[in-house]
């Protein structure tokens, strides 16, 4: 990583960081993005789609952040401790080192009652003085913070919510006030000191001692360790593997064991674009995908619960496929817009997502596909999940002939080829469940049938000879990054076209990085999706270029790769600029890399 020299050029002149200067902290229910000048400027509590305590993100002059750093000019690096979500930090001063270390702690149990996000300074090196920065945010004006004093420290009541400081005593604070507090402290060679904030929703607050706090850090580390020690990935690539798995963790809400599209809303896509959506809920195709890169690394205990909150959501909604679900497993609200500044300006600012309403066809084959999956790995379906993969089927059959949004949830319906593909997925897999006594197979032959009739709807609508390419939609003659994702249609189906597609993919949608955009003519208005370069790999794997798929992969991950957010993916990425776009950690983006390196590595 390039070190930087002074905590001001991490932010422009509004107050901002790139979005890809973010690392994240986590433990299972929230998360917390950190930059690199010490700030956490997003944290959600007490859950991940909870109204932010901390959104300086979104608003850099009101926003609420908890900020730690020196206070002269230093120099910084980071990386998480291996194999863990615990995140390292080491300033330098021209007087000295120190060495922060952040977790949002968790028990070997599990989630903690209460939400603990601690912050250990270990002087390495001489003396430096460092800077603690509270300010708590109002939730765009929708909460008035107010503080009092307790035997314990002093307390904030934020809306619904207690929050506490605790620090040792080292830490003098220079103000205290409603709306959050301030000190400078130094810290030499051989000292350890501790901030933490703890905080609960309608609850007592718990308050632990601060020895007690320092132990969770350590605690949560094993936790991470003891998970990751439990995968039996063996393949290429492990070290990014295994650090997007633990990305992926981020996402996993343990409560539930809903697994969430990404950690924040409302980040752009593209400047100026208004394509700044709300991502903290589970949709159906990400958690589906998610599963599958949990299936390939062996994460066992993550597979059962997310699998089970799935299949628990269709069922609680009378089998209607919804496009996503609360971490509740309730329905996504209606988009509303925040009345806040906005990631460098950029409106709207959303809470909620209308795509939840949306018919999306590929979520069929999407769940139907992860069953198979499932079942492969030597996991068993009890009935009640094995008569709701039977209902899917017969609902897919009964609606393919639709037009749909598609999988990039847009205003225009079509018959959109991925969806179609998706479709014949769906049925072709069901098929295959009820083969091997996993569903009921009382309409096996429907489904024959019918996945045949997609297939030949398929290659009589969607195939350009002019193009010799399958296209976006039927009748159109743009393309479509997410029929890359169809590897299996095109292995089963037609090989050569499938192949064909994706070199008229890589000329027209694709960069010399081997990053790609969406589909036609969305450059204009958004960056390349970061998630289609590695299907790309995948599919080419698959189609027998393995070592042309290997070359993609590695060059993707060089693009990609550390920097100041110490392995964290976003949404997109701008090759123009360099920089990051869109929400993060951005489940889609982490899992393909887990997808990609996994089916290079079966050959």
């Amino acid at each position: 990583m390039k070190n930087q020299d002074y905590p001001g050029e991490f932010r422009d002149e509004e107050g901002f960081c790139d979005i890809g200067d973010y690392a994240a902290v986590g433990e299972g229910r929230t998360v917390s993005l950190l930059s690199p000048d010490g700030s956490a400027d997003w944290w959600c509590v007490p859950d991940l789609d909870s109204p932010p305590l901390f959104d300086r993100l979104l608003d850099a002059e009101r926003g609420g952040y908890f900020q730690l750093l020196p206070a002269e000019p230093y120099r910084m690096t980071r990386q998480y401790r291996e194999n863990s979500n615990v995140l390292e930090t080491i300033y330098e001063t021209a007087k000295g080192r120190v060495k922060v270390t952040e977790s949002i702690n968790s028990t070997l149990a599990g989630c903690l009652p209460w939400n603990e996000f601690a912050r250990r300074i270990e002087g390495l090196e001489g003396t430096v003085s460092m800077a603690l920065t509270l300010r708590i945010g109002t939730a765009s004006d929708t909460r008035t913070p107010w503080q009092h004093e307790t035997p314990e420290g002093t307390a904030w009541h934020v809306g619904n919510l207690l929050l506490m400081l605790r620090t040792q005593e080292n830490i003098k604070f220079s103000s205290c006030a409603d709306d959050g507090a301030e000190a400078t402290f130094p810290v030499k060679a051989g000292e350890r000191t501790l901030a933490a904030l703890l905080v609960t929703e309608n609850k007592p607050l718990a308050v632990p001692s601060l020895k007690r706090i320092d132990k969770h850090i350590e605690t949560s580390d094993i936790a991470w360790r003891d998970w990751v020690d439990s995968l039996d990935y063996k393949g290429k690539y492990k070290p990014q593997v295994i650090r997007s798995a633990l990305a992926l963790k981020f996402l996993w809400h343990s409560p539930t064991g809903a697994l969430a599209a990404a950690a924040t809303t409302s980040l752009p896509e593209g400047k100026g674009s208004g394509k700044n959506y709300d991502y903290r809920y589970a949709w159906v195709r990400d958690a589906c995908m998610i599963i599958r890169s949990f299936l390939y690394i062996g994460a066992l205990d993550d597979c059962q619960a997310a699998f089970s909150w799935l299949t628990d959501a269709l069922y609680d909604s009378g089998c209607e496929m919804h496009t996503c679900f609360t971490l509740n497993g309730e329905p996504v609200p209606e988009e509303v817009m925040i009345p806040v500044q906005g990631y460098r300006g950029e409106q709207p600012v959303r809470h909620g997502n209308n795509a939840a309403s949306q018919l999306q066809l590929s979520n069929y084959g999407d769940v139907l596909d992860t069953a198979v999956l499932f079942t492969q790995a030597g996991h068993v379906l009890d009935l009640k999940t094995s008569r709701l993969l039977g209902q899917m089927a017969n609902l897919c059959a009964d609606t393919w002939r639709q037009e749909d949004s598609g999988i990039w949830e847009l205003q225009e319906s079509h018959h959109y080829t991925h969806s179609k593909m998706a479709s014949w997925l769906a049925l072709h897999q069901a098929v295959h469940l009820a083969k091997g006594e996993h569903i009921e197979p009382t309409w096996v032959g429907r489904w024959e049938r019918e996945r045949d009739r997609i297939r030949d709807w398929i290659e009589e609508n969607c195939w350009s000879e002019e193009r010799q390419s399958y296209t976006f939609w039927a009748g159109s003659n743009d393309l479509d990054a997410a029929v890359g994702l169809m590897h299996q249609y095109g292995k089963e189906v037609s090989p050569k076209r499938m192949l064909s597609t994706l070199r008229a993919i890589q000329q027209e949608l694709g960069t010399d990085g081997n990053l790609l955009y969406r589909y036609s003519g969305v450059e204009k208005e958004e960056n390349t999706f970061i998630a289609c370069g590695f299907w790309l790999a995948s599919s080419l794997a698959v189609l027998g270029h393995q070592k042309e798929a290997e070359e993609n992969l590695q060059s993707l991950l060089e693009i990609l790769g550390g920097g100041k957010n110490a392995g964290i993916m976003s949404e997109m990425y701008d090759v123009r600029t360099k920089k990051c776009y869109g929400n993060l950690p951005q489940g889609l983006s982490h899992l393909s890399v887990i997808c990609a390196a996994h089916i290079i590595t079966e050959g």
